[in-house]
C-alpha cells in the first residue's frame, strides 16, 4: 500500500494515535467492559426471549396474530 493513499494516512492516524495513549487506554478498557455488561450480562438475565416462550407455532405468525389482535377496536 503507497504511503500517500487515503486508506494508510487514516489508518497511520488512529494507529499512532492509540499507540501514544495512555488515559486513554483505561478509557477505553472501561468502555468495553460497560458495552459486554450492557449487551451480554443484561442480555441473559434480564431480557428473555418473549417470543421463544409465547409462540406456540412459528414466531411469524405469532407476531401477526398479536399486531390483528391489537390493531382491531
Amino acid at each position: 500500500m503507497q504511503k500517500d493513499s487515503f486508506i494508510y494516512r487514516f489508518f497511520n492516524l488512529y494507529y499512532e494515535g492509540f499507540k501514544n495513549m495512555k488515559l486513554g487506554r483505561t478509557l477505553w478498557a472501561i468502555i468495553i467492559i460497560k458495552l459486554f455488561i450492557i449487551f451480554v450480562i443484561l442480555k441473559v438475565f434480564f431480557f428473555p426471549n418473549f417470543l421463544k416462550e409465547h409462540a406456540k407455532g412459528s414466531e411469524s405468525s405469532y407476531v401477526a396474530g398479536e399486531l390483528i389482535e391489537r390493531a382491531s377496536p
